[in-house]
């Protein structure tokens, strides 16, 4: 039984129902769809279009079809066109005519705006809380490393001595800006659609600022036409869920690349790892190179979301049907990510001493080799340049500027005393860099203090 077939004098073709329906994704907002209609009965019975016999006959009849749908004594198929039909339907079976009354007041153009936004607010959260677990983790790691010394790099290249800790601290203010994203998000997309009608209202006294106080919106859209064929704060999830993958993108690169032979700063536990089928003595970083190959999915989702909505004449037009799909992969890939992200750096060993010794042997200490000099009187230009030699003759030599004997530094420069080991050391190059946001420890610990209490607020 269709809902909308008095109009029509024959059936839908079948090719054309199973083209036209969607049920078979938006069967996900059962909980949502329910508990939008009972609002909405309550707030009919409040303004006196239901009586109170009505209203608690249509919630106990909905709120059974919840428990037997979750205790699966009613199984959800696909001879209904959507959910909210099939609910409606199935109501109307249990109580009656009485269940007819359920639509009175609203279409199903805001109905489905409404379910799409409970679910949305719903998944933005648990994506918020997600995010927050992976703070957490970022946090000790970054507490228990602030003196795990490691090259810091500028195109791929090894430029300055940092620690792990500085180096996870940039992927804390990328995944802290995430959930501060998700946050706006939230507060913008928090207003009812329910009672906008197809696109025009209705002319029953509806109270919106209740229904909206029972679903837990800060109140009622404010035109009915946009309610219904407003899709932004999908897109603005969308884009928020795609930046969030380019971050755990960029993160799971360095991963990979710190797990390779070359570098090994980095063991990947093996429940998160596989082999080869081929080469047993393989080991590869699956997980990471599966999260950095499904952000490409994500942003799919995004640019196919803003295509679908690009032209689209107001109002509801059924095109928009389309947001759903796309939508609910993208959620279940982003959140995925996230969880298996986490689990892999909670459970990954770090090689400092390997990471050391490659921020020794890649010349990070040669600015800091340039401000000895400086501060012993040399013009910045010409200190440049003497560093420049002294790495040609490490390279020459294949050692670093810390195993240069005395004599070899002074045959470069007569400047160079004893203390150039000190200067150079990379204590010494990491520790003395002490304004906000360097890698020095004493603010570093600052740092941890603020995300501490950042942590405990949000």
């Amino acid at each position: 039984m269709k809902l909308w077939g008095g109009r029509f004098t024959k059936e839908t073709d079948q090719l054309v129902h199973n083209f036209n329906a969607s049920i078979g994704f938006d069967q996900k907002f059962y909980k949502q769809d329910i508990e939008g209609s009972v609002a909405h009965v309550t707030m009919l019975a409040k303004q006196g279009i239901l009586t109170n016999d009505e209203r608690d006959t249509i919630i106990n009849g909905l709120n059974g079809i919840k428990n037997d749908i979750e205790t699966g004594k009613l199984e959800i198929d696909g001879t209904h066109e959507d959910i909210h039909s099939f609910v409606e339907a199935h109501l109307i079976e249990r109580v009656g005519d009485t269940g007819k009354k359920l639509h009175t007041g609203r279409s199903r153009n805001d109905q489905v705006a409404l379910d799409m936004r409970l679910y949305t607010r719903d998944e933005v959260l648990a994506t918020d809380e997600l995010l927050k677990k992976l703070l957490v983790e970022l946090h000790k790691i970054m507490k228990e490393n602030l003196d795990t010394y490691m090259p810091g790099f500028t195109h791929l290249q090894k430029a300055q001595p940092v620690t792990l800790a500085h180096h996870f601290g940039a992927y804390f203010e990328m995944f802290k800006r995430d959930r501060s994203r998700l946050s706006d998000i939230y507060k913008r997309m928090n207003y009812s659609p329910i009672g906008s009608g197809a696109l025009a209202g209705t002319t029953y006294p509806l109270d919106r600022a209740y229904t909206a106080e029972l679903l837990g919106f800060d109140g009622p859209t404010m035109n009915s036409m946009d309610s219904v064929s407003d899709r932004d704060y999908l897109i603005e999830y969308l884009a928020a869920m795609s930046t969030i993958m380019m971050h755990l993108s960029r993160f799971c690169e360095e991963i990979i690349i710190w797990n390779s032979n070359e570098y090994q700063f980095v063991e990947i536990d093996d429940a998160y790892s596989t082999g080869s089928s081929i080469m047993p003595q393989k080991k590869n970083p699956d997980i990471a190179e599966l999260v950095r190959g499904k952000t490409g999915r994500v942003y799919g989702a995004l640019m196919s979301l803003l295509t679908t909505m690009k032209s689209l004449p107001l109002a509801y037009n059924k095109d928009m049907q389309e947001d759903k799909e796309l939508t609910f992969d993208a959620i279940d890939t982003v959140k995925g990510c996230i969880s298996l992200f986490t689990g892999m750096i909670s459970t990954m060993e770090f090689k400092k001493e390997n990471m050391n010794k490659s921020a020794r042997n890649g010349f990070t200490n040669a600015t800091d080799a340039a401000d000895y000099l400086v501060n012993h009187g040399v013009p910045f230009r010409d200190a440049h340049g003497i560093v420049g030699q002294l790495v040609l003759f490490c390279i020459d030599k294949n050692i670093a500027l810390d195993d240069m004997t005395l004599e070899e530094y002074k045959a470069i420069s007569p400047v160079f005393e004893e203390d150039i080991y000190e200067a150079i050391s990379m204590e010494t190059c990491v520790q003395k860099r002490n304004t906000i946001g360097a890698p020095g420890q004493e603010v570093m610990k600052q740092v941890i203090a603020a995300n501490e209490a950042y942590l405990k607020e949000n």
